[in-house]
C-alpha cells in the first residue's frame, strides 16, 4: 500500500522503551520493561493474563502514564507529535463504538488528526478535516485487508473479524512507520487472520515496524522476528520465538499444571524442554 521509498528515512530503532514502570491505582504493574523494534522488524509481545502486555503498549501509546524510565518513538522522546506517526489498533472493540457508521467512515476517520496546521499565532492545531484524497486513501487501505467492497456496510452489521479488518485498515489508512495491535487475532476467524498475516508480510518489506500482542503466534508465524515475554511486569525472554508457541508454552499462563520452570532472562531459553 505504500512506496518503500517513503520509509528510506527510518531511523534504525523505531521504539525503544529503557526500564519503563507503571503503576495503576496504587499498583505497580510493570516493573522495568525494557524493548525496542526496528525498520521492518516484527515483534510479537507475549505472556499469560495479567503479565502487563496491553498496560506496556498503552504505554508507549499514551493511553496511560509511566511512573519512570523512557520511551523513544522514532529517535524522540515520545510526546503527541511523535504518537501521531504511529497506527494502533486496541484490544478488540466494536468498531463503530455504538455509532452508527459505514466501513469507510470509520477507516477515514483514521485520518483526523494525523496532520498539523499552523494556526494564526503559530500554534500547532490538529487537522480536524480528513485530506482531499481521504476517501482514496481509506479505499486502499480497506482492499489491502480484503475488505474493500464493505465500503458502504454498517459496521454494526459485520462480524467480528470484519470489524477488526476494519480497524486495522483504520490504523493503516495513515501510512505509519510503526503499527501496535493489542490482540488483533482474538476471536477472529481463520480468513481474517490469513488477510492480515498477508498485509503484515508487504508492511515488513515496507520497513514498517511492527509491535504485535499475541497469546499464541498462529498464522503470523512465519513473519514474527522476535518473542517478547512478559510474566508478572517483567521481561523473562527476548529472543527468537520458537515454532509453534502458543499461549500455554509461555512460563507464567495459568493452567491447570501451572509451569515450575524459573524465570529466564534475555537470550535464554523459553523453559519449553522437558525436565
Amino acid at each position: 500500500m505504500s512506496d518503500p521509498s517513503l520509509h528510506a528515512d527510518v531511523p534504525p530503532s523505531l521504539v525503544e522503551a529503557r526500564d519503563v514502570r507503571v503503576s495503576l491505582q496504587g499498583t505497580e504493574i510493570l516493573h522495568g520493561v525494557s524493548l525496542r523494534a526496528s525498520a521492518g522488524e516484527v515483534v510479537a509481545l507475549m505472556g499469560g493474563n495479567g503479565s502487563g502486555k496491553s498496560t506496556f503498549v498503552r504505554g508507549i501509546v499514551g493511553a496511560v502514564p509511566i511512573a519512570s524510565g523512557a520511551i523513544d518513538l522514532f529517535g524522540s522522546p515520545a510526546a503527541p507529535l511523535t504518537r501521531a506517526r504511529l497506527g494502533y489498533v486496541p484490544q478488540r472493540i466494536t468498531a463503530a463504538g455504538g455509532v452508527s457508521a459505514t466501513a469507510i467512515e470509520v477507516v477515514t476517520s483514521g485520518l483526523l488528526g494525523a496532520r498539523e496546521t499552523a494556526g494564526r499565532t503559530g500554534s500547532r492545531l490538529r487537522g480536524l478535516v480528513p485530506p482531499h484524497d481521504a476517501r482514496a486513501r481509506a479505499r486502499a487501505a480497506l482492499a489491502s485487508m480484503g475488505v474493500e467492497d464493505l465500503a458502504k456496510r454498517d459496521v454494526s452489521r459485520l462480524s467480528g473479524g470484519q470489524q477488526q479488518r476494519v480497524l486495522i485498515a483504520r490504523a493503516l489508512v495513515r501510512e505509519p512507520r510503526l503499527l501496535i495491535l493489542d490482540e488483533p487475532m482474538a476471536g477472529v476467524d481463520l480468513q481474517s487472520q490469513v488477510a492480515f498475516a498477508h498485509t503484515l508480510g508487504h508492511l515488513k518489506e515496507d520497513g514498517v515496524g511492527i509491535l504485535v500482542v499475541l497469546h499464541e503466534l498462529g498464522a503470523l508465524a512465519r513473519h514474527i522476528d522476535r518473542a517478547v515475554v512478559l510474566e508478572q511486569g517483567c521481561v523473562t525472554y527476548d529472543g527468537v520465538p520458537p515454532k509453534d508457541l502458543g499461549v500455554h508454552a509461555l512460563p507464567g499462563h495459568d493452567h491447570e499444571h501451572p509451569h515450575t520452570d524459573p524465570p529466564v532472562r534475555e537470550g535464554g531459553s523459553l523453559g519449553l524442554e522437558g525436565p
